[in-house]
Parts: structure tokens; C-alpha cells; sequence
């Protein structure tokens, strides 16, 4: 089925920014609308400013012309150049209503990031230790069919090297409608992974990790995990299109619908995803937001403004990643996907996608750059897969961007 290979695999390409990996905000720049570019920032009359959207701008068009994308939408900040948006297409192809930067959509496994930062926090002040088993946390929980609590530690949920299996590979061989809209706890979600065969490489992405994660973060704090990121993160950057949606099945607010195929064939017809209970993803993947916010929280994190210089770090230790599951050059750190940039230098952040179609991804590249896209329904062939990582590396690598050495952690 089609969702089989998107649910929650949500990943989209990250990596490593140059100096201080964020840049300070700029002037608020809004897009007029579908097929227009909203303004820049302070030095919006320079031209490789300008050349920088007008190539972005491009590559969107690409993403609803070439492919069918029905909407894509991408806010940029930018030191130099301040910060602006670009929307192409729809929102919603029933009513024709333009695409937008500032409406809300689902952000799938950029979700991981944000409880990966609480973790972070929570071992900065002493009270999760990351090399601790799951077990101290979470006694019995993890136990069975090979598989033992004893043995993985913190970092590996949040690395991805824990052995454990993905338990959306499972829930992908229901039909669709049987838990689209059913409520999911995750204890029973993580009792579906335990009874599944183990991955067969060491390094495997399953939400599986970061339901464990939140699970974690309750048992210290107390507080479910929706409540620590709101307390931690939500409110002192000010995210306030950001939300929890919990058991609600719709988005708040001025948002964009999503779009899905019931098959795998190509072009085939698109189905209305946008209402979704995303219990099953939670801390793994459940978060609405917006491409304001999301560049928002990157900002603040890679600036500093969430986690001390030493948990950054921490956070930004990588491993190889399956270049399968990802692509050749990606690594992986705790909560944070980090790939190589053809340009030079790398970028940092998260990518998600979600079953109902909408596709996420938020980034920090070289100088400071920012970026977030937001996609109405998920690129469907491989053409269509490398054109949108082309409008990542696009947004990343115009003009003003200068050649960065390839390394990292």
C-alpha cells in the first residue's frame, strides 16, 4: 500500500551549519500567495538575494508543475539577507485557495528533534543520564523476544542504533481505515515493535526509539512529553502555531490539506489525507506547526537558546546512517540527521512525512541559512524524490552561499 514506505519514515535530508549553525532572524518577509514570493528582509535589493529566491522559487515550481505536488510552500532566514517565504500551488484543490508559508501543516518526524531537545535538557540537569539503560527508566518495559531494556542505552533511542524494530512497518499492513483515526498508546505500540523480528543493519530508524524516549521523559518529569515541550521549548520561543494535536483528527487554524494515493502506481488518484489521528506517531511524530515555526525552533536551538554548548554537542555526535533508509554521505546524531551539501559544508535538522501526505523539513546549512518546506502530498517517483532534495541543496547553495569544507562529527 502506499503509505507503507512514508509512515513516519519521515526523513528528509539535515546537516551541519557552519560557525554557529544558526543565523540571528531577520525582517518577516509573507508570501502574497500561490506563484508568488514574498519580500526579503533587510538586504532585499542586493542580487544574490534575489538570485537566492528566485532559484528556490524555481525549484518549487518544479516540485507542482513536473511532479503534482498540489502545494509547496518554504520560509528562509538568512543573516545576510533577512527572511522570506515562497508558496506554489494550493492548499486545498477543492476550493483553489493558494498555498501559503505561514499556514499550519503536519511535521511528521521533525517531531523527533523537539523531544530529542528535551532529553537534552533533562540530562543537562542531571536527571537523565545518557548512557544509562532503558531499564532504569523504564523497568520490564523492554523485554522479550530478544530484545532487552537492559541493553540499550538513552542515546541509542535517540541515535537509532538500539536493535529495536519499527513498529510502522506493522501498522502499514492494516488497511488504512482501520487505524486512521484510532487512538494509539504508546505501550502498545512499543508491545507491537517487541514482537517483530530484529533489523537486520545496526543502525535502523523506527519511531520506536522516541516513543520509548517520551516514555522516559514522563517517568522523570512526571509530565507527559506534549507538556515538557510545550513548557521547554513551545512557549519560550514564542512557537504558537505549534501544537499537540492529540486524539483530534483535524488541524486548527488556517492550515493546508494533504494528499495521498491509495496505491503505489504513479499518478495515481489523490485522496484527502489532511484528517489524521496522529496518536500513533507521538513523540515520534504527532506535532502540527508551521514553516515560521519551524525555522523558529531551529534558530533557538543551534543559537543556543535551548541547550548549553556542551548538550549541543552531544547532540550533534554522529553515526553512519543507512544509506538506504537515507542516502549515501548521511549521518545521524541524537535527534538530528546531518548530510553533505555539493556546495560545501553540510546542513542539520530533520525531515518528516506523514501517512496523510504532507511532507516536512527543517534545516540549518553553512553561515547560518535556515530553511523549512512544507509539501501538500509526498513526491511520488524517484525523479520527483531527487527534485525535491534538489530544492533543499537549491536552498542551501545559491549565490550567497561560500564553498564550506565536507566534514563532520
Amino acid at each position: 500500500m502506499a503509505t507503507a514506505s512514508v509512515v513516519l519514515a519521515l526523513v528528509a535530508p539535515a546537516a551541519e551549519a557552519a560557525g554557529s549553525g544558526a543565523g540571528a532572524p531577520g525582517t518577516a518577509g509573507r508570501s502574497a500567495g500561490a506563484g508568488t514570493t514574498g519580500p526579503a528582509g533587510r538586504s532585499a535589493g542586493s542580487a544574490d538575494c534575489a538570485a537566492a529566491r528566485g532559484t528556490l522559487a524555481a525549484s518549487l515550481d518544479t516540485l507542482v508543475t513536473r511532479h503534482g505536488i498540489p502545494g509547496v510552500a518554504a520560509e528562509t532566514s538568512d543573516p545576510r539577507c533577512g527572511r522570506w517565504d515562497v508558496a506554489r500551488g494550493v492548499a486545498d484543490r477543492k476550493t483553489g485557495r493558494p498555498m501559503r508559508a505561514e499556514d499550519r501543516f503536519r511535521i511528521g518526524s521533525v517531531t523527533k528533534t523537539f523531544t530529542a531537545t528535551v532529553v537534552l535538557q533533562l540530562a543537562a540537569e542531571g536527571r537523565i543520564a545518557l548512557d544509562a539503560p532503558v531499564e532504569r527508566y523504564l523497568p520490564g518495559l523492554v523485554r522479550g523476544n530478544g530484545y532487552d531494556g537492559r541493553t540499550i542505552t538513552v542515546r541509542q533511542l535517540l541515535q537509532h542504533t538500539s536493535g529495536l524494530p519499527d513498529y510502522t512497518a506493522a501498522l502499514v499492513q492494516l488497511p488504512v481505515e482501520q487505524w486512521r483515526f484510532r487512538h494509539a498508546e504508546p505501550r502498545e505500540l512499543i508491545a507491537t515493535a517487541l514482537k517483530m523480528p530484529p533489523p537486520e543493519k545496526k543502525w535502523h530508524y523506527a519511531t520506536t526509539n522516541y516513543l520509548l524516549a517520551g516514555l522516559i521523559v514522563e517517568k522523570v518529569t512526571g509530565h507527559g512529553v506534549e507538556a515538557e515541550v510545550t513548557r521547554r521549548i513551545l512557549r519560550p520561543l514564542g512557537l504558537r502555531d505549534t501544537y499537540w494535536p492529540g486524539d483530534s483528527p483535524r488541524i486548527r487554524g488556517s492550515h493546508s490539506h494533504s494528499y495521498f494515493s491509495a496505491t503505489d502506481e504513479p499518478g495515481a488518484p489523490l485522496s484527502d489525507g489532511t484528517a489524521w489521528n496522529m496518536t500513533f506517531g507521538g513523540a515520534g511524530g504527532a506535532l502540527v506547526s508551521t514553516p515560521t515555526d519551524v525555522n523558529r525552533f531551529f534558530r533557538g536551538l543551534f543559537g543556543g537558546e535551548l541547550l548549553p554548548a556542551r548538550w549541543l554537542a552531544e547532540m550533534k555526535r554522529t553515526v553512519p546512517a543507512d544509506p538506504d533508509r537515507l542516502w549515501p554521505g548521511a549521518r545521524y546524531g541524537l535527534g538530528l540527521i546531518a548530510s553533505p551539501l555539493e556546495c560545501g559544508g553540510w546542513w542539520w535538522g530533520h525531515g518528516g512525512t506523514v501517512p496523510g501526505g504532507h511532507r516536512a523539513l527543517g534545516a540549518v546549512g553553512p553561515g547560518g541559512r535556515g530553511i523549512a518546506l512544507a509539501l501538500t502530498a509526498i513526491p511520488g517517483t524517484e525523479q520527483a524524490e531527487a527534485d525535491y532534495r534538489a530544492a533543499a541543496e537549491t536552498a542551501f547553495c545559491a549565490p550567497t552561499r561560500r564553498q564550506q569544507p565536507k566534514e563532520t562529527s
